[in-house]
């Protein structure tokens, strides 16, 4: 029933579209299944002096009605499956924009992607081949076979008695076909998974010389995938080949019985050739049933795949409402006790994390790796959320806040620069498409990029490659840079944001962000003793907990751990 449910919350804005498309369907059956009275009528009367003008008439306009509204019908409902596929696709894609972090880290995205692409493509079959064809084959079978025990019931019985028997073996087989299809449909998620796998890493495969052990692994998930398929396929034919099967034995049966009949004088030859012409309209009609209900199995194993992610959970939104700051004024953070661990099964990163980040100036977050630096910028981002323990912006808890509200107060470059496929003013805009041209040459002279701009050749229109390959690693962290400040953040979170920078490129950037921390809060994370010791104040992070709150200088005297890093970990000194 969920299955159901689900698919036809994904039919219902095309429900008008499918309806027409069935009553076209009906029509042209209705038409169908009225020929072979129709010829009945017309063999009859050739032995009367009865004009048959008529009849042919009826015959004839029977026949266009078939040759047209078919078509028509059929255009109709594949036209309402595409739209019903659209929805799908839609609806899916927004969903996963809106997964929490943590769900996503569960899910391989090439397993998303087909779910996305290739499992919202058997709504297609499911909604008209399976729904539609069903009723359709169903209504033409009950018809079909009213009309054949009005001809003659013996021979209906006849008839009848062996495609039960059939009826009976499909449906046993049925149950094989939704196993093996569902197997079919995961395994072919994992194929997408292994291969995205591969071409998300491709250089790191090549230079490591992974290509054949990478290969193989793909090339197991393919195997594995067409297994589950010719599985699938083995059972299907099963089924199509046993309902072949009883109607030549059904039809052979009316032919012995139904001649032995017309030569005893019991039956007249135009009702048998009328009933014989039935017997021809129940395989079209039985094989569309078995049909609708084998595209019900592989569809559904599509669909409890989306329904899947459908339930994923999303980011929910707070109660939203105005904060009382200036949309202007730099925003003011601080963290209460903060526990947190990414998963139940996983050690703590934070155990009572607390501090206070006043509006402005420039915080640095300092630590050993592992000692939750990045971790606190997700927990801000509200990409996570927190296991116990408060974080409040602006003195109101982020829980409160609208997720979209509370992302446009904050600008984050991530510590990989992650840079998308596009042109390179795609990627500057992304955050903030309405930024003028003014705006936007400031930020590239912030960021140092006007230069580069100026060699490339489409200037900004230039493509930057898949994940950013065409920029160096310093290239793609200056856009991150450039990206968050074109959205003129109250909060600007720097998660090792200058690591790949050279030293002259470093120096500048560090001014810049010494600027920018006048009128914005700005939290970082470094290695870079030049960049820590500009800080406003300096937050030593270890064991999932602060360890001391000052200034250099300060930290240098009195907290060993910073003294001993900025003697031994940190690559540079001040100048």
């Amino acid at each position: 029933m969920s299955t159901w449910r689900l698919l036809l919350s994904h039919m219902r804005p095309s429900w008008r579209q499918l309806l027409l498309g069935g009553l076209l369907n009906l029509i042209t059956t209705a038409s169908g299944l009225a020929i072979p009275l129709a010829a009945e009528r017309l063999i009859s009367g050739l032995g009367t002096d009865a004009p048959q003008m008529g009849v042919l008439v009826v015959m004839a306009v029977l026949v266009t009605v078939t040759a047209v509204v078919g078509p028509l019908g059929t255009y109709v409902l594949r036209r309402a499956a595409e739209s019903i596929v659209l929805t799908a696709r839609r609806r899916l894609t927004s969903h996963l924009l809106r997964l929490r972090i943590s769900e996503f880290d569960r899910m391989e995205p090439g397993d998303l992607i087909s779910r996305v692409t290739s499992d919202t493509t058997m709504l297609r079959q499911v909604s008209t081949d399976s729904l539609i064809g069903t009723a359709t084959g169903t209504i033409t079978l009950v018809v079909t076979v009213v009309l054949m025990c009005v001809l003659d019931p013996v021979l209906s019985v006849v008839t009848l008695g062996v495609l039960l028997i059939a009826g009976w073996i499909v449906r046993s087989v049925m149950s094989r076909v939704n196993e093996a299809s569902t197997a079919a449909q995961d395994s072919l998620g994992r194929v997408g998974a292994s291969v995205e796998r591969v071409l998300g890493a491709l250089r790191t495969i090549k230079a490591s010389g992974a290509e054949r052990a990478e290969e193989a692994a793909v090339h197991a998930a393919a195997q594995n995938a067409w297994q589950a398929s010719v599985r699938a396929a083995k059972w299907l034919a099963l089924a199509g080949n046993t309902a072949e099967l009883a109607m030549q034995i059904a039809l052979f049966t009316v032919l012995g019985v139904g001649g032995a009949r017309v030569a005893s004088g019991a039956l007249e030859a135009g009702t048998l050739i009328a009933f014989l012409m039935y017997v021809f309209y129940l395989v079209p009609a039985i094989q569309q049933l078995i049909g609708g209900i084998s595209q019900y199995a592989l569809g559904a194993a599509a669909i409890t795949r989306i329904r899947a992610v459908e339930r994923l959970a999303a980011e929910t939104e707070g109660p939203g409402g105005r904060h009382s700051r200036n949309e202007d004024e730099p925003a003011e953070l601080s963290f209460h006790d903060v526990h947190f661990r990414y998963g139940p099964e996983l050690p703590a990163v934070h155990t009572g994390v607390t501090f206070h980040v006043p509006s402005r100036g420039m915080t640095a977050f300092v630590g050993p790796s592992g000692a939750g630096k990045t971790s606190i910028f997700s927990l801000i981002e509200r990409f996570y959320d927190p296991s116990s323990g408060s974080i409040h912006l602006d003195g109101r808890p982020i829980k409160e806040w609208d997720v979209g509200e509370l992302r446009s107060a904050i600008g984050y470059v991530e510590q990989d620069a992650p840079v998308i496929s596009g042109s390179l003013r795609e990627n500057l805009l992304l955050g903030c498409p309405d930024a003028t041209d003014a705006q936007l040459q400031q930020v590239l002279r912030t960021a140092r990029l006007d230069g580069l701009v100026e060699h490339l050749p489409q200037g900004l229109d230039t493509l930057v490659g898949h994940r950013g390959t065409k920029l160096s690693g310093g290239q793609r962290q200056r856009v991150a840079i450039a990206r968050a400040l074109l959205r003129r953040p109250r909060l600007l979170l720097l998660d090792e944001a200058t690591s790949q920078l050279d030293a002259v490129n470093e120096a500048a950037l560090r001014d810049a962000v010494a600027d920018v921390s006048r009128t914005t809060t700005v939290l970082i994370a470094a290695h870079r003793l030049s960049t820590i010791a500009m800080a406003d104040r300096i937050i030593v992070l270890d064991g999932g907990a602060v360890q001391a709150i000052g200034t250099h200088n300060q930290l240098v005297s009195t907290c060993p751990l910073y003294a001993e890093l900025a003697t031994t970990q940190f690559l540079e000194v001040t100048r």
